[in-house]
């Protein structure tokens, strides 16, 4: 079980964004920015494109809504898609405020939010959803 699953299953805390029968979404707590979110599949699959097709379509549809709210939540030029995951064999993608291509340099230091920052930055994307 990967700890994107445990986090589905509740059995690790996070700052949850949004969730279906298939996807569920919440904060990055080591972001790039303010503002970064993980969007991941319910059912367990290392590689993105290993997705069945119904999942590929219906994620950024899933998605959209998010990085609408990201946008207002956060000044950016618009929210950045990208889909890496090297660190944890469950596919996801993450939704990111950026004003260049350099925001979504994945090699660039994380951020170290404390617990009451992420809280802040949940409650400003949920009151844009």
């Amino acid at each position: 079980m990967t700890i994107f699953s445990k986090i589905i299953a509740g059995e690790i805390p996070s700052y949850k964004i949004a969730e279906n029968e298939n996807f569920y979404a919440f904060l990055d707590i080591f972001p790039l920015v303010k503002g970064h979110v993980l969007v991941v599949p319910k059912t367990e699959t290392d590689c993105f494109f290993d997705l069945e097709k119904n999942y590929l379509e219906e994620i950024l549809v899933f998605a959209k809504p998010i990085a609408n709210a990201i946008e207002k939540a956060f000044p950016c030029n618009r929210c950045g898609l990208s889909v890496i995951g090297l660190e944890v064999p469950h596919a996801h993608l993450h939704l990111v405020p950026i004003n260049s291509a350099d925001d979504l340099n994945f090699n660039k230091p994380k951020l170290k939010l404390t617990a009451e920052e992420l809280k802040e930055v949940q409650q400003a994307i949920l009151e844009h959803l």
